[in-house]
């Protein structure tokens, strides 16, 4: 219940900033139609003892009294909605932010790479929809605490007996609350599959798995897994819902006999003369009302407890976040790199589970230089890379920007001085001037600025066969979007990374996965080119991830990974000469090239 009211007055208080006059009013008209009701059972119990009594004049008086009564209950809710529904729409889309910041307000990633994460969240942005509805139980619930109170007060001039009637309204809200965490569990128990079959579903319907769907036959497959897994989570929720049902049956039972058992007490005191046909009229008017008041409460505050779920949901999210800032930034960034990045006893294990990705990593990336990183699948490639642009911080020992411990500088301050380009890089589906100037937000409309960049990237090719140029709509999202093929969104990814013209670390991992291998060796002996110009100005370091050795070779310096271990470091000619690792998977590669 604590978690409950905390909610309830989160969301009055958003819908407070947002509009003070349209929430007063909503409240007031609300709280005006909650009162009206109860106040009805009175002025028919008024017209009714002076219909009785043939007095005509207060008939049509208490006649009007009533109708007025009625109107009120008819049309106050009404005229709320028009203030309140704003507010609920500003309300979801206010929630909406705040999970969106949230879920990027993380100076790392790692709460993006974990499952017990993506489960909360996918039930969170299902919750969240809620909101709309959460606030209208907050106003309307407000309203029937009124109204339940006045009810208890005219009942209790009825006869005193009669103020037990609220008491055992108790065991269907008590019913209610346990019948809903029922739902609630297995909701959050039935999360992974709900999420899984979601996947699926966009996997059926979306554009780019058609053509595999197709050729591999597997759309029967989707299908029966997807159906798998809804019959699973429904048979799991139906059960739960079952049970819950159960349970709010029982205690609107409970109820029911109370009610009978008031009016009958009521009557019982008419017909020995105690009280009015008017109070009769008033108990069974006021005990229906109870009922439905009670029932009411228990629907809004079901919809108000999944509200205090998704709340609870947003503070354990706010709290994860927190928890992850990154420690104390007493350090600024170097303006240009002398000595370069050294790796210092560095290791690393992912979060929440006990395998070691990197282990006892000492190197040293000299300014200046182009660096390869290169290995088999798995070898902690990709965790090299993250670690350099702190998505996530080493476990054990420490890596250094000319001596000064990256944990120290600001990460903001860090990440404004590093580029990057990745094998799963993002389609931002703006104007293609945009797609590629947020590579670097002060220049993102700045057209020169985008075509050196895509001329660093060798990806002007791309924009010229755009039918309006940089100014041409990208993505199936709009109707007149221009849709591309995966190796001309990634050119422009590309020239996403080189937006920022200086910068410290230049990070290609695998960024030229869906171009060919002479494009790819074209492209990289350009970014040579451009890194020893960066090198000499910035003493800025180009590290590249690549597959290909033909293409590293090129490299100052090449890194071999193996297991987690940095096994080989060296320029191409020493590590041939060596004959290890480096040596045997050139030699494995250049023989499938023969």
């Amino acid at each position: 219940m604590k978690e409950t009211l905390r909610s309830a007055a989160w969301l009055l208080r958003i819908s407070w900033q947002q509009s003070r006059l349209k929430t007063a009013a909503a409240l007031i008209l609300v709280l005006g139609g909650a009162i009206a009701a109860p106040l009805m059972g009175l002025a028919l119990k008024w017209l009714t003892n002076a219909a009785v009594a043939g007095d005509a004049a207060t008939s049509g008086i208490a006649g009007v009294a009533v109708a007025s009564c009625a109107m009120g209950v008819l049309t106050l809710g009404h005229f709320a909605h028009i203030a309140y529904f704003e507010l609920s729409e500003i309300n979801t889309l206010s929630a909406e932010q705040r999970l969106i910041a949230l879920a990027n307000g993380s100076a790392g990633i790692e709460h993006l790479e974990r499952a017990e994460y993506a489960d909360r969240l996918a039930v969170l942005e299902q919750e969240i929809q809620g909101i709309q509805e959460g606030f209208r139980a907050v106003l309307f619930l407000s309203g029937l605490g009124v109204a339940i109170c006045l009810t208890g007060v005219l009942l209790a001039l009825v006869n005193p007996l009669l103020l037990l009637l609220p008491l055992v309204a108790v065991p269907p809200l008590v019913a209610g609350q346990r019948a809903q965490l029922i739902v609630d569990r297995a909701r959050e128990e039935t999360a992974q599959d709900t999420r899984l079959a979601m996947h699926l579903f966009r996997l059926a319907t979306g554009a780019a798995p058609a053509k595999e769907l197709r050729v591999f036959r597997l759309q029967g497959e989707i299908k029966r897994r997807h159906a798998e897994l809804w019959e699973r989570t429904t048979r799991r929720l139906w059960r739960a819902q079952a049970k819950a049902t159960v349970l709010r049956a029982a205690g609107q039972l409970v109820f029911a006999g109370g009610y009978v058992a008031g009016v009958l007490l009521v009557v019982n005191d008419a017909i020995g003369g105690h009280r009015s046909v008017g109070d009769v009229v008033l108990a069974i008017t006021l005990a229906a009302q109870i009922n439905q008041q009670i029932s009411a409460a228990v629907l809004l505050l079901h919809i108000l407890q999944r509200i205090a779920r998704a709340y609870a949901r947003l503070e354990w999210l706010e709290k994860y976040v927190a928890e992850r800032e990154p420690r104390v930034a007493d350090t600024a960034v170097p303006e240009r790199l002398a000595d370069g990045i050294r790796f210092e006893d560095v290791g690393f294990t992912y979060p929440g589970t006990d395998r070691v990705v990197l282990a006892g990593v000492n190197l040293h990336l000299p300014a200046g230089s182009t660096v390869a990183i290169v290995g088999e699948n798995g070898a902690g490639k990709s965790t090299l890379v993250k670690l350099l642009c702190r998505f996530y911080e080493p476990t054990s020992g420490t890596i250094t920007a000319d001596g000064s411990d990256l944990a120290r500088i600001p990460l903001d301050k860090w990440r404004e001085r590093i580029a990057t380009g990745f094998q799963d890089f993002a389609r931002f589906e703006f104007v293609a001037r945009q797609t590629v100037g947020v590579g670097d937000l002060p220049f993102v409309d700045d057209q020169s600025a985008v075509e050196a960049a895509l001329d660093r990237a060798h990806a002007g090719d791309v924009v010229g066969r755009l039918e309006s140029g940089l100014s041409t709509q990208l993505g199936k999202s709009y109707t007149d979007g221009t849709e591309l093929s995966g190796g001309q969104w990634q050119k422009l990814a590309l020239g996403r990374a080189m937006m920022r013209d200086l910068p410290l670390v230049l990070i290609l991992d695998e960024p030229t996965s869906a171009l060919d291998a002479e494009a790819e060796h074209n492209l990289f002996e350009r970014y040579a080119e451009g890194a020893r110009r960066v090198g000499q100005t910035a003493g800025g370091i180009t590290v590249l991830v690549s597959h290909r050795f033909s293409t590293v070779r090129m490299a100052d310096l090449i890194v071999v990974v193996a297991d987690g271990h940095v096994v080989e470091a060296g320029p191409h000619a020493q590590l041939m000469r060596n004959r290890g690792l480096y040596s045997e998977l050139y030699a494995l590669q250049a023989s499938a090239y023969e």
